[in-house]
């Protein structure tokens, strides 16, 4: 079933990005809260299939504590094992110098450092308010950067916090500019719990694109509320290129009570596609490996696309976008 022709010039708008980067990241986000234990070769046999789909970019996994993450304690076997395609990225997310030092040991040429707009939410999600968080992504960077290992940076609660409510888009730019010179080429504003709307995501990229380029700037969307679309839409609209998503919906966070899933790759490619805004990323792939994922994990898919897709054709997933 052929969706949309991305050539149609009929259907694209200049006002937007006429190219999307899409980061996948349902190995890491997707899967690092899921309760029961997922076998290495499950994880590598996944991102393996994802190399496969178009995507330019695969958050493998996280060299955090086994203490606090069980799932991801087999990040240095999982990494080891995955296929390395050309032309990909494979970020592994960092904590902490141990974290860093583990990853350089398997060859990581990526990694993600993460912090949040919220002191409550940085003490509860890294054990050490935001100031000293930010001074430990400071110390991880420089020595990644000085081993010509890439960063990338993530920013926790953007669109608001469970424990302090609103932030304001002044302080996220605040922690964005520190975070930019301290030398990560990308930054990730989080939705952690999905509360934003259009309006307050415009308010937090017009605040954040006068300290950093439009370039730098990406968004990372759960869908609790059912805005992360309108809210993707919009960061198009004001020009952001990068978006983070997870095959199926996959992930959450295990500090916000009834924070739903990162937004569905499938539903953001879907969007963009039938926008006329080119990705690289098969359908027909990113449907694989969702079944794949889903399959290893007992469960639907949380993408609405993905559900509507299968249903029309369950035996043959001939979903090819051009």
């Amino acid at each position: 079933m052929k969706v949309v022709n991305n050539n149609d010039p009929r259907i694209f708008n200049p006002s937007f990005p006429p190219v999307v980067k899409i980061v996948e990241v349902s190995p890491r986000d997707g899967l690092q809260n899921e309760k029961q234990h997922i076998p290495v070769q499950t994880k590598v046999d996944f991102i393996d299939l994802l190399s496969e789909t178009g995507v330019r970019a695969v958050e493998a996994t996280s060299f955090v504590s086994p203490r606090w993450v069980p799932q991801m304690s087999d990040h240095m076997e999982v990494y080891s094992s995955i296929k390395k395609v050309d032309g990909i990225s494979y970020p592994v997310l960092v904590p902490n110098m141990i974290g860093l030092e583990n990853a350089l040991k398997v060859g990581v040429k990526e990694i993600a450092v993460f912090g949040a707009a919220s002191d409550l939410f940085s003490k509860e999600n890294t054990n050490c308010t935001l100031a000293q968080n930010l001074t430990r992504i400071e110390q991880v960077a420089q020595y990644a950067l000085k081993r010509n290992v890439k960063v990338r940076g993530y920013i926790s609660c953007c669109l608001g916090c469970p424990y302090e409510g609103f932030i304001s888009p002044e302080r996220i730019a605040n922690i964005v500019q520190k975070m930019y010179e301290m030398g990560c080429y990308e930054i990730s504003l989080g939705d952690t719990i999905g509360v934003g709307n259009p309006a307050s995501m415009r308010a937090l990229i017009e605040a954040v694109s006068k300290v950093v380029p439009i370039h730098v700037i990406a968004v990372h969307c759960h869908d609790t509320y059912g805005q992360a679309l309108a809210n993707i839409l919009t960061a198009l609209e004001c020009g952001v290129s990068v978006i983070d998503s997870s095959v199926a919906g996959l992930g959450g966070c295990p500090f916000a009570k009834g924070a739903t899933g990162n937004v569905a790759t499938e539903d953001v490619l879907y969007m963009l596609t039938g926008m006329g805004i080119k990705t690289g990323i098969d359908m027909n792939a990113i449907l694989r490996a969702s079944k794949f994922i889903c399959s290893a994990l007992k469960r639907e898919t949380s993408s609405k696309v993905g559900k509507a897709l299968i249903a029309k054709q369950r035996d043959s997933l001939d979903y090819t976008i051009d």
